[in-house]
């Protein structure tokens, strides 16, 4: 959830013909998913968001909307997904202040309650009923409260690499903490304390953390796809400024805006049977805390990742990739009127 990425990466809305740039749709989106079918910036409360569309609105099944983590991410970590375009529209977006999104600085946006007005927004501009909501990590919590606020525009809801409670994931963390072999456990708790050695020593002991919970070293090298379109990108991508006002400087402890945040109650207000988990066998999301808010959401589907970290979708994309088609599938299908 709360992780800084292992690479660097108000107005009336116009109508949608005047913010749409498009290109051609690739023949086969997951072999060159950096051609976008379309691309828009959206007007919301502080700015406008970039956003790009593979598939179009009203073809296909029900859309799917992708909400990436941080605070302080960006998209780039879901274009392995961009093979669900086959079926159905996947739209991909980086929240104000990350990314290709307006830059306004203004702490004053950084707030879930606005966030989740954003995909509002944002479905209201590309002209969607309903669609499926796929959060990672802070995404997850973002979908889960859109879920519970837009029941009627929401056809399932995905908690991946879940992240509902900071004093949760605080409690995870130092948990997986004391997994990992003694002499790192030590050196972490140490630059985590009051009088931290140097960086050269905290920064090897967080690494072993990040391998072992979070991008695991099996995992599969960066495509050409994936380099050119990092390039493409033009360096706007994670925003420290975001992540430490909201979290705080180190993964292990939250001392931002959302120190205090848990919306784990609203999982008792959501439809569970339109609700699924999904996390990888070796996640800082721990199956043991994301098995404590399954059973707080009856219906609701739990999906394992084998060998993927936090960042499975890009350690296991295949698998990663299967689980989501398979779970909208159903959904699609059990719908009324489909």
């Amino acid at each position: 959830m709360m992780h800084k990425p292992l690479f660097a990466a108000a107005l009336a809305l116009l109508p949608l013909a005047a913010q749409a740039q498009t290109a051609a749709l690739p023949t086969d989106p997951a072999a060159d998913w950096s051609v976008a079918t379309s691309e828009h910036r959206i007007a919301v409360e502080g700015g406008k968001v970039w956003v790009r569309v593979n598939g179009v609105i009203g073809q296909g099944e029900t859309p799917v909307i992708l909400i990436h983590g941080g605070p302080g991410g960006t998209h780039l970590g879901f274009g392995t997904l961009l093979s669900l375009a086959d079926q159905r529209p996947v739209i991909l977006y980086d929240q104000l202040d990350s990314g290709m999104s307006d830059h306004p600085g203004d702490p004053a946006n950084w707030k879930p309650a606005r966030f989740v007005a954003e995909l509002e927004a944002i479905r209201k501009a590309l002209g969607v009923e309903r669609w499926h909501v796929i959060g990672h990590s802070w995404g997850s919590a973002l979908a889960l409260e859109y879920a519970a606020a837009y029941p009627e525009h929401t056809a399932s809801a995905v908690l991946s690499g879940t992240f509902l409670s900071t004093s949760h994931w605080i409690t995870g963390t130092n948990l997986l903490i004391r997994d990992l072999p003694d002499d790192v456990a030590a050196t972490i708790r140490a630059c985590e304390g009051p009088t931290p050695p140097a960086i050269e020593v905290c920064e090897p002991a967080t690494a072993a953390f990040y391998d072992a919970y979070n991008g695991r070293p099996d995992r599969p090298a960066p495509t050409s796809v994936m380099l050119a379109y990092r390039q493409r990108y033009g360096g706007k991508g994670f925003n420290p400024e975001l992540y430490n006002t909201m979290w705080g400087p180190t993964e292990f402890r939250a001392s931002g805006s959302l120190a205090g945040y848990d919306v784990s109650g609203l999982l008792a207000r959501v439809d569970g049977a339109k609700v699924m988990f999904v996390i990888g066998q070796y996640d800082e999301a721990r199956i043991d805390t994301v098995q404590d808010f399954l059973a707080l959401t009856p219906g609701a589907e739990l999906a394992v990742v084998p060998g993927g970290s936090h960042a499975f979708i890009a350690e296991r994309p295949e698998v990663a990739e299967a689980i989501f088609r398979d779970w909208m599938n159903r959904k699609d299908a059990a719908a009324p009127g489909h």
